[in-house]
């Protein structure tokens, strides 16, 4: 189930921390380590105080708290508790904040797992003596050569590799993933069976250890509330928009002969099966060749996102019988204001809830947001033209490799599969190396691409590296 360089097969000599959370994968990766022979502690970290920003109101942490230190004592293994709260704050929550604040989405559990799980945690538990940290995710590691390898675990609606993806060869070299060869139900049957008191426990939601939060009033602990428009766009805004223009005339002349292309997303619900599947990655609709002669100017405008520049001019009429003087907006083929908002930074692209728009026969999604002129954009249906995106760049300094030996290099092109998200199918794409940054070309559009996330990439079943979208 773990693989090891077969450096000390006498595993009672071999200390490992268990990340014990109080939910049920934490536990049973802990007591599948007793079960082997290891000699395994459990330490649970609080890193959030404040029950105020929960949607519960409540100290979860430290219902979580007490299940986990039953859990320890069921199992048979000492257990400490440490809070990282001040960590926390600063290297993830503040992250948030100044994220959503320039308009961009971060992804908080990405970073919970690089600077709290994998640095602020194993350092505490490397002064407690331990060799490694054990973590309840869904993932598999293998080493060969000195060379860490991180693959999908397999379950695949459950594989988080997604969330392991800004971690160092170091910090693999100290990790281990108990159940990552485990599904779920086989997980939860095992907890049953061994009578854990988290075997009936429900996953936990939302923010990494904050909880379920209602997103915009978190953020209004510290992000200004100022009232905005909300600016619908319509179909015609795209043909006269010179950079969405370009783009098309762009792509045409990149396919292949015999290649045809979609231009919007077809739409349909992201699937559970989230891993590769053993699927073949596909052969791109593009010329190689003529990718390879694109000038890094021509890069740049593909993964430029459209800025919408709408005016509205007001015009005087008179209403009702006694001819009162009011004012409208004149209208404009291109675009509509719909409503108001609260501040653009509350809203992130392809969001659809919490926008209060009605009047539509089709659902109404985010396609922009521009913080500095507080303004929200929206269009309606599931195949409107700003929910789709075919090139995103990631900055030469945020780059991450996981297999450092991997590492391209500007003027490289290679093939990879990619996803955005978490619970984004893995998509075929061609990932472009030059010295302005790196660049990703999808062979088909994607839907609701923003400035923040994380894009990953993988080669079949292993996660090679990521990136923060630039823009």
């Amino acid at each position: 189930m773990i693989k090891f360089a077969a450096v000390n097969t006498d595993k009672s000599k071999i200390k490992v921390c268990v990340g014990l959370s109080g939910g049920v994968d934490s536990s049973v990766a802990a007591y599948l380590l007793k079960q082997e022979g290891y000699d395994v502690f459990a330490m649970f970290m609080q890193n959030w105080h404040d029950a105020d920003t929960t949607l519960h109101g409540d100290c979860e942490w430290e219902e979580d708290r007490f299940v986990a230190e039953m859990v320890a004592r069921k199992i048979g293994i000492p257990f400490y508790f440490v809070d990282l709260s001040k960590q926390y704050r600063q290297r993830v929550v503040d992250y948030m904040f100044d994220e959503y604040s320039k308009g961009r989405t971060p992804n908080p559990d990405v970073l919970c797992n690089r600077e709290i799980k994998f640095d602020a945690f194993l350092q505490v538990a490397l002064k407690y003596g331990a060799d490694y940290v054990a973590t309840g995710h869904y993932c598999r590691k293998e080493e060969d050569s000195g060379i860490y390898r991180i693959l999908e675990g397999a379950d695949p609606n459950k594989d988080q590799t997604y969330f392991l993806c800004q971690l160092t060869q170091e910090q693999l070299s100290k990790a281990m993933f108990p159940i990552g060869d485990i599904v779920k139900p086989e997980v939860r049957r095992i907890a049953k069976e061994a009578d854990l008191p988290s075997a009936e426990k429900k996953d936990s939601q939302g923010i990494c250890f904050v909880g379920k939060v209602d997103l915009p009033t978190f953020l209004k602990q510290k992000l200004e509330s100022v009232e905005g428009q909300v600016v619908e766009v319509f179909d015609p805004y795209y043909a006269q928009d010179p950079l969405y223009v370009w783009q098309q005339e762009k792509l045409t002349s990149l396919l292949k002969a015999d290649a045809s292309l979609e231009r919007t997303v077809q739409y349909a619900p992201e699937e559970k099966v989230l891993t590769s599947d053993g699927k073949p990655l596909g052969v791109s609709p593009f010329q190689e060749e003529i990718i390879a002669a694109l000038t890094d100017e021509d890069l740049e405008k593909m993964a430029t996102p459209l800025h919408y520049d709408l005016t509205f001019e007001t015009e005087t009429y008179r209403s009702g019988k006694h001819h009162v003087k009011k004012t409208r907006y004149k209208e404009n083929p291109f675009g509509k204001i719909v409503g108001t908002h609260e501040g653009a930074q509350f809203y992130t692209i392809g969001q659809r809830k919490g926008l209060g728009i009605g009047g539509h026969a089709d659902p109404v999604f985010v396609i922009a947001t521009d913080t500095q002129a507080n303004r929200v954009y929206v269009g309606e249906g599931h195949n409107h033209k700003g929910l789709s995106r075919f090139c995103l760049r990631i900055a030469l300094s945020e780059i991450h490799w996981i297999r450092t030996d991997l590492n391209m290099v500007p003027g490289e092109i290679r093939r990879y599969r990619v996803r955005v998200r978490y619970r984004q199918p893995l998509q075929s794409a061609t990932l472009i190396m030059r010295e302005s940054g790196l660049y990703i070309l999808f062979d088909q559009p994607q839907r609701g691409i923003s400035p923040g996330q994380f894009a990953v990439w993988y080669n079949g079943q292993e996660m090679l590296g990521s990136g923060p979208i630039e823009r």
